[in-house]
C-alpha cells in the first residue's frame, strides 16, 4: 500500500495568508478607537493642523455613508484579499442568477463572531462576488456608530459597506439605480453571543424589519447562509442569568454591540492567538424571493413574506449541509 500523501501550503503562502487574516482581525478590533485618539491626540501636538483639516472634512462629509459610501474597486480588489479568502478557505456559491435590474434585500446568517463571511464575499473581491454576480453591486450594512470614528468610516465605505439605517437602506434600494444588493447580517450582536463551533441556530423570528424593508421598494429577498461561520472562534458562552450574560446584554443595549469573549491561533504556533481557526467558510447565495411593492405594508403581509424566507433558510440549510461539511441529523433552529 502506498502512503497517502498530505498537501500542504509552502510556509511563506501560509504566512502571508495569516498576516492578512492578522490585519483584519486587528482592524475589526482596534482601528476605529485607535484612528479616534489619534485624530484627537494629534490636537495637542504641532501636527494639529491635520487634525483640524481632518475633522472638518468630516463634518462637511458627514452624510455620505448615508448617500452610497465611496466604493472603490481598487480597494475591494487588494491580492490581500485573495489572501484572506485562501487561510480558511472562504468559498461562495450561487444557486441562481441575479438580475442587474432589480434591487435585493440579502439576509445573512449566521453573524459569527466577526462575520468573516460575509466582509470576504461582499465587501472584497476575495471569492470574485462580481464576476460569480455580474452587474450587482453589494453593500454590506453595519452599525451606523462605526461610520463617526474617524479615518475608520474612510476604510469602511471604501469596501462598499454602509449604515444598517433606514435612510442608507432606502437610498441603496430607491435612489442609486438598479443592480445593488444590501446585505444585512439579521441576527446582529444577539446572535454573536451563542455562536460556537457545532451550534446551529440564528436569531430571527422576532426580525421583521428587513422585510418590511424589501416590501416598501420592492426589493427581493435572498437568504445566504455562510457555514461554518461558527467553527473559526471558539467563545465562552455565559449561563442565561448570571451577572457576566447581564453584562454583555446590557452593553449591548446602551453601545450597540455584544462583547464576546473568545479565543483562536497564534500566528507562528499552535497556541492561543487572535488569529480565527483555518475553518472552511463556504457563503451559499439562495434563490431570490420576489415580493409585492407596497409603500406602507400591513402587518398581515410583512408577516406572509417573512415566514416564506424563514422557510427559505431552512430549506437553503437543509439542501447544503451535507456538502458543507455537516451531517444529515444536523438541523437548524431559528429563534
Amino acid at each position: 500500500m502506498s502512503a497517502v500523501t498530505v498537501k500542504t501550503k509552502p510556509w511563506i503562502q501560509e504566512l502571508i495568508e495569516k498576516l492578512s487574516v492578522l490585519q483584519w482581525v486587528l482592524t475589526f478590533l482596534s482601528m476605529g478607537i485607535s484612528c479616534s485618539i489619534l485624530m484627537v491626540s494629534l490636537l495637542f501636538t504641532r501636527l494639529w493642523i491635520l487634525s483640524v483639516l481632518y475633522f472638518t472634512w468630516l463634518v462637511l462629509d458627514w452624510d455620505s455613508p448615508e448617500k452610497g459610501s465611496r466604493p472603490s474597486k481598487w480597494i475591494r480588489g487588494w491580492r490581500m484579499w485573495k489572501h484572506f479568502s485562501n487561510y480558511y478557505p472562504i468559498k461562495l456559491v450561487k444557486t441562481a442568477e441575479l438580475s442587474p435590474q432589480k434591487n435585493y434585500v440579502f439576509g445573512c446568517h449566521p453573524h459569527g463572531i466577526m462575520s468573516a463571511g460575509a466582509f470576504c464575499n461582499f465587501s472584497t473581491e476575495g471569492t470574485g462576488f462580481s464576476s460569480v454576480f455580474p452587474g450587482i453591486r453589494p453593500h454590506l450594512a453595519t452599525l451606523a456608530g462605526m461610520f463617526m470614528m474617524p479615518i475608520y468610516r474612510e476604510y469602511m465605505m471604501c469596501a462598499g459597506m454602509c449604515p444598517v439605517s433606514k435612510p442608507s437602506l432606502k437610498y441603496h434600494l430607491s435612489q442609486n439605480g438598479s443592480g445593488n444588493a444590501v446585505v444585512i447580517v439579521i441576527g446582529g450582536a444577539a446572535e454573536s453571543l451563542n455562536c460556537t463551533p457545532g451550534h446551529n441556530s440564528l436569531v430571527m423570528r422576532n426580525r421583521k424589519g428587513f422585510v418590511r424593508l424589501a416590501i416598501e421598494y420592492g426589493a427581493d429577498l435572498v437568504p445566504v447562509f455562510s457555514f461554518g461561520e461558527n467553527d473559526i472562534f471558539h467563545q465562552v458562552i455565559f449561563e442565561e442569568g448570571s451577572w457576566k450574560r447581564s453584562l454583555q446584554i446590557a452593553f449591548h443595549k446602551y453601545v450597540g454591540f455584544a462583547p464576546c469573549l473568545f479565543k483562536g491561533t497564534g500566528l507562528l504556533f499552535n497556541s492561543w492567538g487572535l488569529l480565527p481557526f483555518p475553518k472552511p467558510i463556504t457563503t451559499v447565495v439562495g434563490k431570490p424571493i420576489a415580493v409585492l411593492e407596497m409603500a406602507v405594508p400591513t402587518e398581515r403581509i410583512v408577516d406572509h413574506y417573512h415566514r416564506l424566507y424563514m422557510q427559505a433558510v431552512l430549506d437553503l440549510f437543509d439542501q447544503h449541509k451535507v456538502s458543507c461539511g455537516l451531517s444529515e441529523e444536523h438541523q437548524l433552529e431559528i429563534l
